[in-house]
């Protein structure tokens, strides 16, 4: 008999979304909406409703992997554990803790999750991986200028009389945000887009503007000397609640409008245009990610949050500059479940050059990497780099559930069970507020076990289990306490299945801000504490641009973005869907004219790091210089386009530089190879 219950998507997404789980004879039947969640209101996406297959595939890993002789042998989980619980003992004895590393990110959310700190910091410390692939040089600007970086919540939306979506397709990431954006344009609400590519959000504008990539910062700076120029600027605010403005009025004076519209590829006309949107406020703007994964990431979006604030922006309903909601993250008590006092060493490696750093430390070596919740293999820039790098580490074990592009070259692989498993809380610090439970549903496959089993069995070889003796729900709880005052407990959690967090729905509406000098700030006091030499919001162009690397462009003349695909989180999916096991190369129209391509063409894309073959599907009305390939994509089938991008750190660290990638193009023949 079917049972219809619910649950919540782990996906590391805007969204996080309200599951129906149907249930038969202890096997997920299908994956719906829950229509009675406030925010989700029972649509969901592709991605979502593949978890049922994710569970169910044939093609999982069921019981622990050792590679012997280049060949994978089932063990036992005994076996497995107990060697890998040695070799971390002696590598510890011999070089201290700090020789094991973990190379982890977050495809899959949730609470317990996060024990995976509580486990190395009881160990004594580690290598870890900091900053973001995705989207840590906007946080970190955002920190800057506001001290957090928080959304509005998404009702908010109502409020507003013109709104901006600045370099995200809600339609493909953010599903509930473009059902608003939807319901507010039949409304007669004015909606713009800027954005390279023209996409599915794009089509719903009033306004399309087709920026040249990378110079996002540049059109909010030409649309804040135009709001400066005309005197829409909100004085008041400026004078009582910002630092620093005369730094970026100095900035604004000292490039002509002229410029900008060269350098921008938008007509002056438009930037006015911009600018009377700015002022015939609400304004409410939605960034996406892709802006920020520039060397010049972190001072674009410094200047997008400048622009809203000089324009009246911030603190008021309709308005904001939506870009992290690192609030909901912040709600929960992370201290007592990840006990950072226990920590003794800790080395850190950024996530963009932690292939660079394995390499260069010889005198203290990783000798054991532990790989989990990431496929590093496909998802860091410069992956054959990171193959090279990680190859040299002598012991690689993997926590997954399938056989990745990063599982294949582990020593050990131990299986991990899936959403509907195992039990958690689920959240996303994107969009909105909402915390979601899902309980375990049914039986795991095969051997496979929760992360927080495989913590808990590591821990006591290691000497410290008595810190993982603590159940799933105990552990929660321990989570939630922070919460408690609020009202929200666990029982209470379990018995609604979501619960609204104690989140403001407009930041920074007392205008008190979390920065040194609690005002919003222009010219960053956080910036001088972290070791940079100055605060101020700097105009810079990519690093990959005819402005600072003229030959490199003239042998790479095209920009290559790498966004994410429709179907898939990242790399989760590729394996599952078989229209998906093709690189596909997106070219604009302007660029198949100039070099003879057609739509179905097989191409090769290349720079300075290496190459990639694909099918052309020809883009258009976006910017012409433009070709896009979906992150995600699995070596053996065709290989990741990461394979082209830099391992380089954005201009305020944090962040990586994805974006920054010039490339050239190639019709092959029937010959397959390059001509050179």
């Amino acid at each position: 008999m079917e049972e219809k219950v619910v649950s919540a998507c782990p996906l590391n997404c805007w969204d996080a979304c309200s599951f129906h789980v149907t249930i038969e004879n202890q096997t997920v039947k299908r994956v719906e909406g829950n229509h009675d969640h406030p925010i989700t209101k029972g649509k969901i996406c592709g991605r979502g409703r593949l978890l049922a297959e994710r569970t169910n595939s044939s093609q999982r890993i069921l019981h622990p992997l050792k590679k012997i002789n280049g060949e994978w042998v089932q063990i036992e989980w005994e076996q497995a554990l107990d060697e890998i619980a040695m070799r971390m003992g002696e590598v510890k004895s011999k070089y201290g803790p700090t020789a094991v590393m973990h190379s982890h990110d977050y495809s899959n959310n949730g609470l317990l999750k996060s024990l995976d700190q509580r486990f190395f910091n009881c160990f004594g410390g580690l290598t870890e991986v900091v900053g973001s692939l995705c989207w840590g040089a906007g946080i970190a600007a955002q920190t800057w200028d506001f001290g957090n970086s928080y959304s509005h919540a998404p009702d908010d939306i109502e409020n507003s009389k013109q709104i901006v979506v600045w370099g995200r397709n809600a339609a493909h990431t953010n599903m509930h945000l473009f059902t608003r954006l939807q319901k507010m344009k039949k409304k007669g609400i004015p909606i713009t887009v800027i954005d390279p590519m023209f996409h599915t959000t794009a089509k719903l504008a009033d306004r399309y503007v087709a920026v040249r990539p990378g110079m996002d910062g540049w059109l909010a700076l030409g649309i804040v000397k135009v709001i400066l120029e005309k005197g829409w600027q909100d004085t008041y605010f400026i004078e009582n609640f910002t630092h620093g403005f005369k730094d970026l009025e100095k900035l604004a004076a000292s490039i002509k409008l002229e410029e900008i519209e060269v350098k921008t590829d938008v007509s002056r006309e438009t930037i006015v245009q911009l600018a009377h949107t700015y002022r015939s406020g609400p304004t409410s703007t939605f960034l996406g990610l892709g802006m920020q994964r520039y060397k010049n990431g972190g001072n674009t979006i410094r200047l997008i949050d400048a622009l809203a604030a000089v324009s009246g922006n911030i603190g008021i309903p309709g308005g904001g500059c939506s870009y992290g909601n690192l609030a909901v993250g912040q709600s929960f008590n992370k201290q007592e479940l990840t006990l950072p006092h226990k920590r003794r060493e800790v080395r850190h490696f950024t996530r963009m050059f932690q292939a660079e750093e394995i390499l260069r430390n010889k005198e203290l070596p990783v000798e054991v990497l532990f790989i989990t919740r990431s496929n590093p293999l496909t998802q860091v820039p410069d992956s054959n780099r990171v193959r090279q790098a990680f190859e040299s580490v002598p012991t690689i074990v993997v926590v997954d559930q399938y056989m990745t592009d990063s599982a294949e070259i582990a020593d050990y692989v131990l299986p991990c069970t899936t959403v509907f498993e195992e039990e958690d809380i689920y959240y996303a610090s994107m969009y909105h507020h909402y915390i979601n439970y899902g309980k375990k549903l049914v039986p795991p496959k095969g051997e496979a076990k929760s992360d927080l089993e495989i913590w808990s069995m590591l821990a006591e070889r290691l000497g410290f289990g008595e810190e993982f003796h603590y159940t799933a729900e105990e552990f929660m709880e321990m989570g939630l306490s922070s919460l408690n005052k609020h009202g929200i407990t666990l029982e209470k959690l379990k018995q609604e299945k979501f619960l609204e967090l104690p989140v403001e729905s407009v930041p920074w509406s007392d205008r008190k801000f979390q920065t040194p000098s609690g005002k919003y700030e222009f010219t960053s006091l956080s910036a001088l504490q972290e070791g940079f030499t100055d605060g101020r919001i700097k105009l810079a162009f990519p690093e990959e641009s005819a402005e600072n690397e003229p030959e490199l462009v003239k042998k790479y003349p095209y920009q290559l973005l790498t966004i994410h695909p429709l179907r898939s989180n990242h790399s989760q999916s590729h394996h599952l869907i078989s229209n998906m096991q093709t690189v596909v190369v997106q070219v604009s129209d302007v660029i198949a004219k100039n070099k003879g391509i057609l739509s179905g063409d097989e191409v090769e894309i290349f720079n300075q790091r290496g190459s990639l073959k694909g099918e052309v599907k020809i883009i258009k009305n976006g910017h012409p210089n433009v070709i896009n390939v979906d992150e995600g994509q699995w070596h053996k089938f065709g290989g990741s386009v990461n394979v082209l991008t830099p391992s380089s750190e954005s201009d305020i660290g944090q962040g990586s530089t994805f974006y920054d990638c010039k490339v050239d193009i190639q019709k092959l023949n029937g010959s397959l190879s390059r001509v050179t």
